[in-house]
């Protein structure tokens, strides 16, 4: 039981001096400030390099893969349609595709889906 502590100990006071050393040598210094200025041909910057993102683009984008997985499911089931058993194949499917025709008439009404604000 004596040498488990002890282990323990050891490793313990290892890990804290390798987070001493670690802290010690990632200090950032003033000078670092210009390693994440932008770099223009060696010329100053005309413009922000940092531009707003359009929280509208993200949300297509997001819904763009969510159908698009949706699809992907969608697809074997037309092949798995020869080997079932065809109420069976059909319930599914149309509970399926009633839960994303669900999906899609929440996204249009709360105006996920206008591509401009001004459009209605």
């Amino acid at each position: 039981m004596l040498i488990i502590i002890s282990i323990n100990i050891i490793i313990l006071f290892i890990s804290f001096i390798i987070m001493f050393i670690a802290s010690t040598i990632s200090k950032k210094t003033k000078f670092d400030r210009e390693k994440f200025t932008p770099f223009e041909c060696g010329f100053d910057p005309f413009s922000s390099s940092r531009l707003p993102f359009s929280l509208r683009f993200f949300l297509i984008a997001i819904l763009f893969l969510i159908f698009d997985v949706e699809i992907t499911l969608i697809m074997p089931t037309i092949l798995i349609m020869k080997f079932t058993n065809l109420t069976s194949w059909t319930l599914t499917i149309s509970f399926f595709l009633i839960i994303l025709l669900f999906g899609v008439y929440h996204e249009w009404h709360q105006g996920i889906l206008k591509w401009v604000l001004g459009c209605s």
